[in-house]
């Protein structure tokens, strides 16, 4: 069995960041030929790392602090107007949890999501194999959320770990053309609900940078905690 003090962590050359321009990044992961049982990967998730594929890693930046990890207390959260508003446009929804899997209809949306939202990343162009690679594989425990409108066409799917403390997601895409359901935002406000339904604590929402604009939508989820020097402070 795993834990902390048997895992071996590799330290990556260092190479271009990937959300601040001219900056250059580091990371450290743990050996992917790891085994990493359920505890030792949710205190691993207590520590800033975060899980893409088979790698659990964390910014190793020697002269730059930028990446804060940051979650979210469920008890402790209470929706803001706007995201009342977001709530009540998507009350139609029906969501469903499935185990992790790769379906025509996934891989269609992932694609539409990907060539709409993100063709200036370095996840574009999307691939088949890069979909499996980045949210099938990695031996966690965890799944899918399906997120369904009235005909039951798929318009977001969330992709989520379970941890000892909470829920920790991974990723979601949804449906381009469905901008006004805002659904990005409804879908953590939908795992924040789920977090305290299932009576965890934390839903971890990966890393924050304030330079970053397309990370500023998760200081919107308050009281914000984010890992700063080895603890997790709540913020305002």
């Amino acid at each position: 069995m795993s834990n902390l003090k048997t895992l071996h962590f590799y330290a990556t050359p260092e190479h271009e960041c990937s959300y601040l321009e001219g900056v250059e990044a580091k990371t450290l992961f743990v050996d992917p030929q790891e085994e990493i049982n359920f505890d030792a990967y949710s205190q691993l998730s207590d520590l800033g790392f975060r899980r893409s594929g088979k790698h659990i890693y964390r910014p190793y930046c020697s002269n730059c602090q930028a990446c804060i990890s940051v979650r979210v207390n469920s008890h402790e959260f209470k929706p803001s107007k706007s995201q009342k508003r977001i709530i009540n446009k998507n009350k139609d929804l029906r969501v469903v949890t499935v185990p992790p899997q790769f379906t025509d209809e996934y891989y269609a949306l992932y694609e539409r999501y990907i060539n709409t939202r993100h063709s200036d990343g370095d996840m574009f162009p999307p691939s088949a194999d890069q979909f499996s690679a980045f949210l099938i594989e990695g031996g966690q425990k965890g799944c899918f959320y399906e997120f369904r409108d009235p005909s039951d066409k798929l318009v977001a799917l969330a992709v989520t770990d379970f941890l000892v403390q909470g829920l920790s997601a991974i990723y979601t895409f949804f449906e381009p053309t469905e901008a006004s359901r805002s659904l990005g935002s409804y879908a953590i406000l939908w795992q924040l609900k789920e977090t305290k339904r299932l009576e965890l604590d934390y839903l971890y929402l990966g890393y924050w940078i304030r330079e970053c604009q397309k990370m500023s939508y998760k200081i919107a989820y308050s009281p914000l905690e984010m890992l700063l020097n080895g603890q997790w402070i709540v913020v305002d």
